[in-house]
C-alpha cells in the first residue's frame, strides 16, 4: 500500500473505529484524553501560517523563485485557509466533525508532503494552497469539539489550552523554523519546516479514533455551493493582481481582474440577501452588518491583520536578506518579539477589566510607536549597524500585541447579537486568514516598490523594511481609531 493510501485509510478508519471509553465528558484533558490531538491540529495549523517566513530567503534561492512566487508562498495558505473556512465548518456538521476532522489532518499532511519535496516553485504554490484547504476542513472541527467534549471548568481549562497553542505556534514559529533549517536534517534544510508535520499528522491521526468519540452529522444541514465559489473566487480575483500585477507592470488583464473581484464580491452580497429572504442557509448573514459596533469591530480585525503576517514575512527578509543573518539568528531575533506577547496576553484580562475596549487602542499605538521606532533606527543603523538594535521596539511591538488580539476578538464577537454568535465567529475568523493573506499581497506594493528603486541586494532589502513599516504603522494607528467607532456607538441592537 502506497503511503497515500495509508494516510487516507487511516482517515476512513477514524470514524468507524470503536471507541476508547471516557471517564464523562469534560474529563479528558490529560495525555491520555482527547485535547492532545485535537490541539495537534491546531498547532500544525497556525505553525505553517508562520513557519515559512524565516524559511522564505532559503526557499526563494534554492528554488529560483520570483518575488512574486515568494509572496504566494507565504499568502496562497491563508487564501485557501479564507476561502474555505466556514465551508469546513458546514462539512463538519453535515458528515460529522471527527471524520472531517481526520480527512483534514490526512489532506494536511499530503499537502506538506508536496511542500517539503517541492522542485519548483508552482509545485510549492500548489503545496501551500493545498495546505490551506486541509486547514479549514481542521479549524472549525477544534473550537466545535472544544465546545461540546469539554464542561464547565474543564472547557475553560481547554480552551486555555488552545490559546496557548495558537500563540506558542505562531511567535514560536520563526525559532522552530530556525532550528530546524539550521540542524539540517539528513540534508533536508528549509524543507524540514514542512515535514516535521508528518510524523506530528500522523501520530494524531493513528490515534484520533481512540480519543475522540464519535460525532454524528447534525439533521438538515446543506450547503451553499454557490455562495462558496463565489467568495472562492472573488478572493483570487482581488490576490492575483495584487501579487503578480506590480511585477509584471500592471497589464490590462490585472485592472480588469480587480473589476471582476468587486463585480464577484456585489454578487455575492447579492446571493446571500436572496438566500437569507428565502429562509434558506447562507454563508454570511447580511443583517450582521446593520450592527454597526459589530462593522466596525470587524474592519478593525482586518486592519490589525493586513498587518500581521506581512510584518514577519518583511522582518524575516530584512534580518536574512538585509543584515545576513542565518535563519536560526532570524528566529532567535524574532522570538523577543514573543516574549513581550506572552506577558502582556497573560495580563491582558486584568487590564481590560479597568480599560474596556481603550485596551485595544493602547495596544495598538504601541503597536504603531513601536514601528515607527523600529523606522528610525533601521535608518540611523543603515547597512553596518547591528540589527539588534531594533530589538528594544520588537519587544514593544510584542507588548502591543499582546493587549490588542484577544481583547479585540472578544469584543468583537461581544457586539454580535447572541442568536448570530456561530455565524459572527465564523466571519470574524475567515477574515483574520483572509487579512493575513491580503497583507502579504500589499506590503508587496509597498516593499518591492522601494526595493526595486535601489540597487539590488542588502541596500534595496532594507529600503523595502522600511517602506513597509510606515505602510504597517497606518494600519495599526487606524485600528486605534476604529475602535473609537466601535465605543461611540449605540449599545448592539437586539435583532
Amino acid at each position: 500500500m502506497t503511503s497515500s493510501a495509508k494516510i487516507a485509510a487511516l482517515a476512513s478508519a477514524a470514524d468507524t473505529a470503536p471507541i476508547a471509553a471516557h471517564a464523562g465528558r469534560g474529563s479528558c484533558l490529560g495525555p491520555a484524553g482527547p485535547l492532545p490531538v485535537i490541539l495537534a491540529g491546531t498547532f500544525m495549523v497556525t505553525l505553517d501560517f508562520f513557519i515559512v517566513n524565516v524559511a522564505v530567503p532559503s526557499i526563494q534561492q534554492d528554488l529560483h523563485a520570483s518575488d512574486a512566487a515568494v509572496q504566494w508562498v507565504a499568502a496562497a495558505y491563508g487564501l485557501a485557509y479564507a476561502a474555505m473556512l466556514i465551508c469546513g465548518g458546514r462539512l463538519g456538521d453535515m458528515f460529522g466533525r471527527r471524520r472531517m476532522f481526520g480527512l483534514g489532518l490526512a489532506g494536511f499532511i499530503l499537502a506538506s508532503t508536496v511542500c517539503g519535496l517541492a522542485a519548483s516553485p508552482a509545485l510549492m504554490i500548489s503545496g501551500r494552497i493545498a495546505q490551506g484547504l486541509a486547514a479549514a476542513m481542521i479549524s472549525p472541527q477544534v473550537l466545535a469539539m472544544l465546545g461540546t467534549l469539554f464542561v464547565d471548568q474543564a472547557r475553560t481549562r481547554a480552551f486555555s489550552a488552545y490559546g496557548l497553542t495558537l500563540g506558542l505556534a505562531a511567535v514560536g514559529g520563526q525559532l522552530i523554523g530556525g532550528l530546524l533549517i539550521n540542524a539540517d536534517i539528513a540534508g533536508t534544510g528549509w524543507r524540514s519546516c514542512f515535514l516535521i508535520n508528518l510524523p506530528v499528522g500522523l501520530l494524531a491521526l493513528a490515534l484520533l479514533s481512540r480519543r475522540i468519540p464519535h460525532t454524528a452529522p447534525l439533521p438538515g444541514q446543506k450547503m451553499d455551493t454557490v455562495g462558496v465559489l463565489l467568495v472562492a473566487s472573488a478572493m483570487a480575483a482581488l490576490m492575483v493582481p495584487l501579487i503578480q500585477g506590480r511585477e509584471l507592470g500592471w497589464p490590462l488583464w490585472t485592472i480588469a481582474m480587480l473589476a471582476v473581484a468587486a463585480a464577484l464580491t456585489a454578487a455575492f452580497i447579492l446571493h446571500q440577501r436572496h438566500r437569507a429572504a428565502q429562509a434558506q442557509p447562507v454563508l454570511l448573514d447580511p443583517v450582521l452588518f446593520t450592527v454597526k459596533p459589530f462593522a466596525f469591530g470587524l474592519a478593525a480585525t482586518l486592519g490589525y491583520y493586513l498587518s500581521n503576517a506581512s510584518f514577519f514575512l518583511i522582518l524575516a527578509l530584512y534580518l536574512q536578506n538585509g543584515h545576513g543573518q542565518a535563519p536560526l539568528q532570524s528566529g532567535l531575533v524574532l522570538t523577543i518579539l514573543g516574549l513581550g506577547f506572552f506577558a502582556t496576553t497573560l495580563a491582558a484580562p486584568r487590564l481590560e477589566r479597568r480599560l474596556g475596549k481603550q485596551i485595544i487602542a493602547v495596544g495598538a499605538l504601541t503597536m504603531t510607536f513601536s514601528l515607527l521606532m523600529m523606522w528610525f533606527t533601521s535608518r540611523s543603523i543603515g547597512l553596518e549597524g547591528n540589527p539588534l538594535l531594533i530589538a528594544p521596539w520588537l519587544l514593544l511591538d510584542g507588548l502591543g500585541m499582546g493587549l490588542l488580539m484577544a481583547p479585540l476578538a472578544s469584543a468583537v464577537l461581544a457586539s454580535a447579537p447572541p442568536q448570530h454568535a456561530g455565524t459572527a465567529a465564523g466571519l470574524m475568523t475567515t477574515l483574520q486568514q483572509l487579512g493575513n493573506a491580503l497583507g502579504i499581497a500589499l506590503i508587496g506594493l509597498a516593499f518591492y516598490a522601494a526595493h526595486n528603486a535601489q540597487a539590488s541586494g542588502a541596500a534595496a532589502t532594507v529600503a523595502g523594511f522600511e517602506a513597509g513599516l510606515l505602510y504597517l504603522a497606518l494600519l495599526t494607528a487606524s485600528v486605534a481609531a476604529l475602535v473609537q467607532g466601535m465605543r461611540s456607538l449605540e449599545p448592539v441592537n437586539r435583532l
